[in-house]
């Protein structure tokens, strides 16, 4: 597919039961009550028994009772803080384009981009990180992420060849919507503006018709549509959540953290939660009051009870009738709602490739566990990390290339570009306690020389500080020559 065609459908035939998978996935990861109502409200092929896709039961009108559980937010937070609450470490040979690198990483802000990107793919299957640039705005390429319902994308063996990016712009209406579509091809950037409606494309017009698009037009080419990039590279790539996608297999496209799928568990969830607050709602103790207990405020205003007074006037009422004050308060069902909300979150956690103790749980409900099971249990959100970090990996490394390339060409800082080596850490951090038994275990098993201790306990230090520190803790345990008393040790640097 090159740029839609005057009058095509919107969004693409092929693309469409793609992107009303990505408006479900989207409504649970937003949280937002109203839009979880709306998605399954109009889908009549949802099972009349969910939660959301029932109308509101409040007696009162206008009053939704129906309360949300956001697990679906926090396990795309999780993922994303699995992935970069550390950024990876991206590293390239040549010192000066390395510094170049280390530089655009960090005035683009790209590991806060990256945690916001990651949270999004976990929850919508996948996104798009795109390199452009903007002389007028900084000095240097920008990387920026795009959504998968934003995007057409082109694949060729499994890989992405080129994409057509696409927005609404402001002043759209349900009449008349302004579209601009963005279409990324190796070596060129093709900008169009299309004038339509909902549900299809339109036609083409100027980009100076519309306020948004209008500053492009000093950047397009003699052509009259295009930009060249002065790179081989696509300017654009896609990382994928998780593979492979369960609903289109042999697609290249990915699959969402709840497309295992879970959305049973979350809708049960939400009617656990609301079932409970709704047996706290009615167990408020309230009083049953006879008639002679009630004060009047006059004609035609009704009669009160006042619960603090202390003393009433005498009643003309038989004194043996049974009128007096009941107290009326139901019980609360804690422990059958906590139990039940807790088997839910744990089942969705596992089903989506996560440890409980990730949200807060102990994976057997509480009962003494040992700590090879702990470690067994979180080893499943390890297996998933490395899953993803396999898929980041390779797609932070194409479009940080394309970054450098731009660089070179568009802001002439005479670097090389080289393909980066992008390396994440191992994603477990021990306990000080945790190092020091693990390397006194070793110690005492002669498994490890001195060297390769010190470099598990500071595995950031490069091979001379690792030999230095070795060299210092053998002469001062008397197993090497004296300690050199002018000499520096690396810890102390």
């Amino acid at each position: 597919m090159a740029l839609p065609e005057n009058g095509a459908a919107w969004p693409p035939p092929e693309w469409a039961a793609y992107y009303d998978r990505i408006a479900v996935d989207d409504a649970w990861y937003s949280g937002d009550r109203a839009r979880l109502a709306r998605i399954y409200g109009r889908d009549q092929k949802a099972p009349r028994r969910r939660l959301w896709n029932r109308r509101s039961t409040a007696h009162r009108p206008g009053r939704d009772t129906r309360l949300h559980v956001p697990l679906a937010g926090d396990i795309a937070q999780t993922s994303a803080d699995m992935l970069f609450a550390d950024m990876p470490r991206v590293i390239v040979g040549d010192a000066r384009t390395q510094a170049r690198l280390d530089t655009l990483l960090a005035d683009g802000h790209v590991q806060q981009m990256l945690l916001s990107a990651a949270e999004q793919c976990a929850a919508l299957s996948g996104i798009y990180l795109r390199t452009t640039w903007d002389r007028e705005l900084v000095g240097r390429p920008l990387l920026t992420a795009v959504q998968p319902d934003n995007a057409v994308p082109e694949f060729r063996w499994g890989m992405l060849s080129a994409v057509n990016f696409w927005r609404e712009l402001p002043g759209s209406t349900t009449q008349q919507v302004w579209r601009h579509v963005e279409r990324h091809e190796p070596g060129r950037i093709v900008h169009a503006l299309y004038q339509g409606s909902g549900d299809n494309i339109g036609r083409r017009v100027p980009l100076a018709e519309h306020p948004d698009t209008a500053p492009l037009v000093g950047s397009i080419e003699s052509d009259g549509e295009s930009t060249t990039t002065g790179i081989r590279q696509l300017t654009a790539c896609y990382v994928p959540n998780m593979t492979p996608n369960r609903l289109h297999r042999g697609s290249p496209i990915g699959r969402s953290d709840y497309a295992a799928p879970i959305y049973d568990q979350l809708d049960s969830l939400d009617e656990v939660w609301t079932s409970w607050m709704r047996d706290i709602r009615l167990a408020r103790a309230r009083l049953i009051v006879p008639d002679g207990y009630l004060r009047s405020n006059g004609p035609g205003r009704g009669a009160t009870f006042d619960e603090d007074a202390e003393v009433y006037a005498q009643l003309n009422m038989p004194p043996t009738e049974n009128g007096g004050i009941t107290l009326s308060q139901f019980e609360i069902r804690v422990e059958e709602h906590q139990r039940t909300a807790e088997a839910l979150t744990r089942q969705a956690a596992q089903s989506a490739g996560y440890a409980a103790r990730s949200f807060g749980l102990d994976q057997n409900g509480g009962a003494a566990r040992t700590a090879t099971e702990v470690d067994s249990d979180d080893d499943k959100s390890m297996i998933t990390r490395r899953k993803k970090v396999g898929h980041w990996r390779q797609g932070l490394s194409d479009v940080l290339l394309a970054m450098l390339g731009l660089d070179a060409v568009h802001f002439r800082t005479g670097l090389t570009p080289e393909r980066p080596r992008v390396e994440f850490s191992d994603g477990v951090a021990e306990s000080p306690m945790d190092v020091a038994q693990t390397l006194d275990l070793l110690n005492r098993a002669q498994a490890v020389s001195t060297a390769t201790r010190v470099k598990i306990l500071h595995p950031e230090w490069d091979d001379a500080e690792v030999a230095a520190e070795a060299a210092a803790i053998l002469r001062e345990t008397g197993m090497g020559e004296a300690p050199d008393p002018g000499g520096t040790y690396p810890l102390a640097a």
